[in-house]
């Protein structure tokens, strides 16, 4: 059997964590078994489905790299064949119209709370044969009475649910458009998805589903319900635990390889390893291994992962991310200072993120307005303003403007000066960078290049001189 998944998520919002998870883990059990993974677009809720979040949804999977085999489907395309089959019931007869009133369904509720029982439909239209008007009608699936609904989850096991537990589900509302259990059926059976993977808060739908999928004659496929994702706090996970957003990981500049690892963490595990790359994630994921237990999202881990991939991926793949960041800054890599892998190279060790790596760079390519008070007050002395001249007079008359060389300077006059080395290079930092942290000073000197350092260093020297006093 060729293994089919798919990813359908309701475009009403941006596309969070937990829809990224499933997707994933739904996208990984395709790939491990060389299937293919389906993109649909569940947006029959025309009052609350927007291009925006379509475009959300689109953009965070791009993002992440989870590529899909077909799609994006629409549901909204499909109404004529949702039609079709809700027509197809009805002649079966495993369908039927309600008549019943939203008065008389909230009373009915009521009641059967009051006499604490489960709220459900009574069937009071269920063989009414006398066709009333068309305004206010629902159509209802006639769910079976006798019998059980045997679910062999691949992640929670056995679930059986009885018939009679089960009400008469609305498959079309009143102005005709079908309703989410008619629609997912349908598009699983005429696309031929043989694994449906989703969260467990659909569950309940789950046994509901199966019998109309029974009702239709198409296969059944395999289930796997996701446990939730929970905050640090035990809740579920939410806007107040911070970003929940896909794309708001990439503006707080996390690595969309570091998000899918940590992402694939959650819930699942092989022995005591961390850090997975794409190919090993695809060859180790096992729906079967998923945990049962909702996880926990852990803000803290998803930092250290991201600074771990950010140390040692390949410079190139980081540059590419990073690039995006400087260009919300303002900043063209290209034309304005150093080339992007060579600053992820010199920044990589003290950046748990990109937007830190970003925000720690911005001197490389434009002149600051101002230094650091503290870093100034600390380094720019009586007297530093002729130590920095003498680098200066030096760095003027360097034929190669190279790290190494640079560096050689800055020790022979810190010797010649006959002060300790941070007495010269930390005014030196502080001077071209306008801060007291950098990478190493024949890094910085090398990145920043000749025509900067030169005029940063004399603008240094007038600051000393005209606040002398």
């Amino acid at each position: 059997m060729s293994i089919k998944t798919r990813f359908a998520p309701s475009p009403t919002g941006y596309l969070h964590v937990g829809g990224a998870r499933t997707a994933l883990f739904s996208w990984l059990h395709a790939k491990k078994n060389k299937g293919s993974f389906v993109l649909r677009i569940e947006d029959t809720d025309l009052e609350r489905s927007t291009q925006e979040s379509v475009d959300a949804i689109l953009e965070g999977m791009q993002w992440l790299g989870l590529d899909y085999d077909e799609g994006p489907y629409y549901q909204t395309q499909r109404f004529d064949r949702y039609n079709e089959i809700i027509q197809q019931l009805l002649a079966q007869g495993d369908a039927y119209y309600c008549y019943c009133s939203k008065e008389e369904l909230n009373a009915l509720r009521e009641q059967q709370m009051a006499d604490k029982q489960k709220p459900r439909y009574n069937g009071k239209c269920r063989d009414n044969a006398e066709q009333q008007a068309e305004l206010n009608r629902v159509i209802r699936f006639r769910n079976p009475d006798e019998g059980e609904v045997l679910i062999d989850d691949l992640v929670k096991g056995k679930i059986i649910v009885a018939n009679k537990e089960l009400d008469d589900l609305i498959i079309a509302r009143t102005d005709g458009t079908p309703t989410y259990n008619l629609t997912v059926v349908v598009d699983d059976m005429d696309m031929g998805i043989t694994h449906v993977v989703r969260g467990d808060d659909h569950v309940n739908n789950t046994p509901r589903q199966i019998n109309i999928l029974k009702a239709l004659g198409a296969d059944l496929p395999h289930y796997a319900h996701l446990p939730m994702i929970l905050g640090d706090d035990g809740a579920r996970l939410s806007k107040r635990h911070g970003a929940v957003g896909v794309m708001q990981y990439r503006d707080d500049g996390y690595l969309p390889e570091a998000l899918l690892n940590y992402l694939v963490r959650l819930g699942w595990s092989h022995g005591d390893q961390e850090i997975f790359s794409r190919e090993e994630m695809i060859e180790l994921f096992d729906l079967s291994q998923v945990n049962v237990a909702a996880s926990a999202f852990n803000t803290e881990k998803l930092l250290w992962i991201n600074h771990q991939y950010i140390m040692n991926s390949d410079p190139e793949l980081v540059a590419k991310h990073l690039q995006w960041h400087m260009q919300q800054r303002g900043i063209d890599a290209e034309t304005q200072g150093p080339a992007l892998v060579e600053l992820v190279k010199a920044q990589r060790e003290r950046s748990k993120t990109l937007v830190e790596m970003a925000n720690a760079s911005v001197y490389f390519y434009q002149d600051f307005s101002e230094y650091d008070a503290k870093a100034a007050k600390k380094n720019f002395k009586q007297g530093t303003d002729e130590v920095l001249q003498v680098l200066l007079d030096a760095f003027t008359k360097v034929p190669e403007w190279q790290g190494e060389v640079l560096h050689d300077i800055v020790l022979q006059i810190a010797e010649q000066l006959e002060l300790k080395l941070g007495k010269v290079a930390q005014p030196l930092r502080v001077a071209v960078c306008g801060t007291g942290m950098s990478p190493s000073i024949d890094v910085t000197l090398s990145l920043l290049g000749r025509e900067k350092t030169l005029s940063r260093l004399e603008r240094a020297i007038n600051y000393i001189k005209e606040n002398k006093n």
